[in-house]
């Protein structure tokens, strides 16, 4: 009996709580429906009351429902699931070996396919990386050991977690690590990785209280021994012609005080340097910052056409090299960043896959390939990408989101809203504890060593000793009927087109 009566009581409980629910629900369909039409803002709302709220629920979820079910490997943009994959797997210590064939359309035009030896060196003299020289003019002179790297991501633009993740990993693999123009924070010292200063058109880190270059402080950051080299910032390649934008959100104190803003202040930089108006004046530029400094100075730029190099190039060869930048890091128009306006995303700047061979070609045709190291920028993340830009030039290659993918990131596109699900370039607790720095580093760490000796890999098949004595001819290009030809035939060096031998 007491059963039964049980029974009944908790019914008639799950019929109240049901009625009220129900109740409920139908209080908040008309509180939705009345807003929904007296409001003016969406005429999709006001039409549709109610329902209508769903076109921007699904809106939103169609990022997430693409990425995850409906996009095939290779399609996403920017990077794909077959790219991230990679990533994935080096920085877990796992094989990237596959089974049955490549998923790759190589019928794209476009697509470099590596030309492999007909005799190849034996395994015992596989291809292995030399220590380049940069700046060999310079007081303290900078021998970089690896050709592949971390390129600039600001403290701010990027977590603590994620700074200290990246520093620890760039130590272990031996790799050097730009701090990005958000100037030096113990996070980028605390590892004892080889360190790159960046200074932007904002200067910070090195400016004084009006925002003009502080030789003191340029100084004071030169004395730490981490400190390798500073890049001069004139472009980068998600926003040419525009400064860096560091949302107010992110800065917070401690951020304020490296960069010298006020907390809670955007760090928005002038879009180019005040005492640089021309080639001249950059040059001088960089002979004072060497010169306060000691160590090498290299810039870092967008390609757009080949008469700002071409002129820069000419009048290092009539002022002399110890006015020559050491090294010009090379970006892409398909760079990234974490905040940038769509237009100059989408349309400003010239690809790496063009500018690069252009850029390289000037630079060996005015005798500067001794003098000045190139280094390549701009969506190269797998290890096709890095050998292509040896081949087409470059002395070294650098990334900075492929190293994201290595700390965890899934391509959320949330870098300029302080929300990021990772933790990497959000400054909210809740989401940085997901971000566990002994794990992470151990990722970096694995993915440019893998990087390395992939590369190396192509380098030992298309039957070179060391990764960077591939050459043009090494790689040809497929074109749009499907057929291929060699790079150096599609890219052609000034002056050299006919001496095919010297490629």
């Amino acid at each position: 009996m007491e059963m039964v009566e049980s029974t009944i009581w908790l019914v008639e409980v799950l019929a109240v709580i049901f009625i009220v629910a129900i109740g409920a629900a139908v209080l908040v369909a008309v509180v939705l429906f009345v807003a929904d039409r007296i409001q003016t803002e969406d005429a999709i709302r006001r039409n549709y009351p109610v329902i209508g709220r769903f076109r921007h629920l699904f809106t939103e979820l169609g990022e997430f429902f693409r990425q995850y079910f409906f996009a095939m490997d290779r399609e996403e943009l920017p990077f794909n699931r077959a790219q991230r994959d990679w990533v994935k797997r080096s920085s877990n210590g796992e094989s990237n070996t596959v089974a049955f064939g490549s998923t790759r359309n190589i019928a794209a035009p476009g697509t470099p396919l590596f030309i492999n030896a007909a005799f190849p060196p034996l395994d015992q003299q596989a291809a292995k990386t030399e220590p380049m020289i940069i700046g060999p003019t310079a007081r303290h002179p900078y021998v970089a050991g690896s050709i592949f790297n971390l390129s600039g991501m600001s403290y701010g633009a990027i977590s603590k977690p994620a700074v200290q993740a990246l520093s620890r990993g760039c130590k272990e693999a031996e790799i050097w690590m730009n701090t990005g123009e958000g100037g030096l924070s113990e996070y980028h010292l605390e590892g004892g990785c080889d360190l790159v200063y960046q200074i932007g058109t904002a200067k910070f880190g090195v400016r004084d209280a009006d925002g003009n270059l502080s030789e003191e402080k340029l100084r004071e950051m030169a004395a730490h021994p981490q400190v390798k080299m500073f890049e001069l910032k004139l472009a980068q390649g998600a926003k040419p012609g525009k400064g860096g934008i560091l949302p107010a959100a992110k800065v917070t104190p401690e951020i304020a005080k490296i960069r010298g803003l006020q907390p809670g202040q955007a760090g928005i930089s002038p879009n180019r340097h005040a005492e640089a108006s021309n080639v001249d004046e950059l040059l001088d530029l960089i002979v004072r910052l060497r010169e306060v400094s000691g160590k090498p100075v290299g810039i870092k730029t967008v390609g757009g056409a080949k008469e700002p190099f071409e002129d820069l190039f000419e009048r290092i060869n009539a002022r002399g090299l110890d006015c020559a930048p050491d090294f010009i890091t090379l970006d892409g128009g398909e760079g990234g960043t974490g905040a940038a306006p769509m237009p100059l995303i989408d349309l400003v700047g010239m690809s790496i896959r063009e500018s690069l061979p252009m850029v390289s070609g000037l630079r060996d045709a005015a005798g500067l390939k001794g003098r000045i190291r190139l280094i390549a920028s701009g969506k190269l993340v797998n290890p096709g990408d890095v050998a292509w830009a040896l081949a087409a030039g470059a002395d070294f290659v650098v990334s900075a989101r492929g190293f994201m993918f290595s700390l965890g990131c899934i391509q959320a596109l949330k870098c300029n809203k302080n929300t990021c699900p990772t933790g990497i370039t959000t400054h909210d607790p809740r989401f940085q504890k997901g971000l566990v720095v002994e794990d992470k580093w151990r990722k970096v760490a694995r993915y440019a060593l893998g990087i390395i000796e992939e590369v190396e890999i192509i380098a030992h098949s298309v039957g070179v000793t060391e990764p960077r004595q591939m050459r043009r001819r090494h790689v040809r290009l497929v074109q749009p009927d499907g057929t291929s030809i060699p790079m150096h035939e599609v890219h052609k060096r000034p002056e050299l087109e006919t001496r095919v031998a010297a490629e």
